[in-house]
């Protein structure tokens, strides 16, 4: 009988992570994300009620840049996905790849007893996730 290797998000997902708060502007994100070179932040609760919040690259292209709108103007408030989709650490990575793609997701927040550990990709899932699948055969 053949066993399934299983894989979990905490085994994929990038502990290294940038992170904003909600008010800050447009060009304080772009700024962030230069220094970190990334292409997404976390955005941080108010308070332990709250949920996390995401802003890409791709939002600012989409609600700044396209719209002809001034980033020293706009808040990231304004146009972040809150709440982010949050998967927990011991999910297997075709659960979280299934997930990511009916949601059409870029990223999703890892997270355990309301503490972010981490975010995960597409990419993630697919490069080490069946990079390790292939090394077990």
């Amino acid at each position: 009988m053949t066993s399934i290797k299983r894989i979990s998000v905490q085994d994929v997902m990038k502990t290294d992570y940038g992170t904003i708060n909600r008010q800050a502007t447009i060009t304080e994100a772009l700024n962030e994300m230069k220094r970190l070179q990334c292409a997404v932040l976390v955005v941080e609760k108010r308070d332990e009620l709250d949920e996390y919040g995401l802003i890409l690259v791709s939002d600012i292209a989409r609600q700044v840049l396209a719209k002809d709108k001034a980033p020293s103007r706009m808040n990231v408030y304004e146009i972040m996905t809150k709440p982010a989709v949050c998967v927990p650490p011991d999910m297997d990575i075709r659960y979280c790849s299934r997930l990511m793609s009916t949601l059409n997701l870029t990223r999703v927040l890892v997270v355990k007893d309301s503490e972010l550990l981490g975010t995960v990709s597409p990419r993630a899932l697919v490069l080490q996730g069946l990079a390790a699948l292939e090394l077990d055969d």
